[in-house]
């Protein structure tokens, strides 16, 4: 697997970032046999979906995995239906979009749109399977739920052998620490910092992820979801004083072969 950071701001879009959205590409057959390049986004959320060009055709996108509906994991959607219903090339072919349940209304009333058809006609959603994955070209998507103040999930996905675990939105919690387990890349967010009143059961800090690493055995550590009012180099610091192993801060536009 091949991973690209889209946007890694947390909260907003931030100076140097857009909000959360993660591009990642594996080798596998499409339905005729043939070997080519599939591509999946974890989270699209406002400011993404311009900066997704830099990195990939977003028409060639096979499908999107939101781990929330909060606006900066999910709000750029939005421009993807108006990119799919109204390109030039013509319409497009419908492509699943994974969430929660909700998450077609949710999309509608964001663009102002009638519940029915919405956006079901340039996409296919479905609501994470309870306790299943979701097979799709070489990947293996096994959403968590998680903590957070709506319905979240972390997501485990594999491909090739390897496995990046992406935690979406979550304080610390049970489920987060199991879905960590074992991956190759940890990719988590580190939102709060340590030592501030920080409300329960909404976001990690460097000190939580890196305790997680730690515990989980995980390859590599790559943190994000780091708001703009915030230093990256503390989430960091604080992760470094209780892991040892790979550890960075994500950028906008950095790359991962998992």
């Amino acid at each position: 697997m091949r991973l690209t950071v889209v946007g890694c701001s947390g909260s907003y879009p931030g100076p140097d970032s857009p909000a959360s959205c993660y591009l990642v590409e594996a080798t596998g057959v499409d339905e005729s046999g043939e070997g080519r390049t599939w591509r999946i986004l974890l989270d699209l959320g406002n400011g993404a979906l311009g900066a997704l060009h830099r990195y990939a055709d977003p028409l060639a996108v096979d499908a999107v995995f939101l781990s929330h509906l909060h606006a900066d994991h999910c709000l750029d959607l939005c421009g993807y239906y108006v990119m799919r219903k109204y390109h030039p090339a013509g319409h497009q072919p419908r492509i699943p979009v994974y969430g929660p349940e909700g998450t077609a209304a949710r999309m509608a009333r964001a663009y102002d749109l009638p519940e029915d058809p919405g956006m079901t006609e340039e996409f296919d959603f479905h609501a994470y399977p309870d306790g299943g994955a979701v097979e799709l070209g070489p990947f293996r998507i096994e959403p968590v739920a998680v903590e957070h103040p709506v319905p979240a999930y972390a997501l485990r996905v594999h491909a090739g052998g390897r496995l990046l675990v992406y935690t979406g939105d979550s304080g610390v919690c049970e489920p987060v620490e199991h879905a960590a387990e074992g991956a190759d890349l940890f990719l988590a967010e580190a939102a709060f910092c340590d030592g501030e009143e920080n409300p329960e059961g909404i976001h990690l800090t460097g000190t939580d992820v890196g305790n997680m690493a730690k515990r989980a055995g995980v390859g590599r550590l790559v943190l994000t979801h780091i708001p703009a009012w915030h230093d990256r180099q503390v989430a960091f610091d604080e992760a470094r004083a209780v892991w040892d192993g790979p550890l960075e801060v994500a950028a906008a536009g950095a790359t991962y072969d998992v």
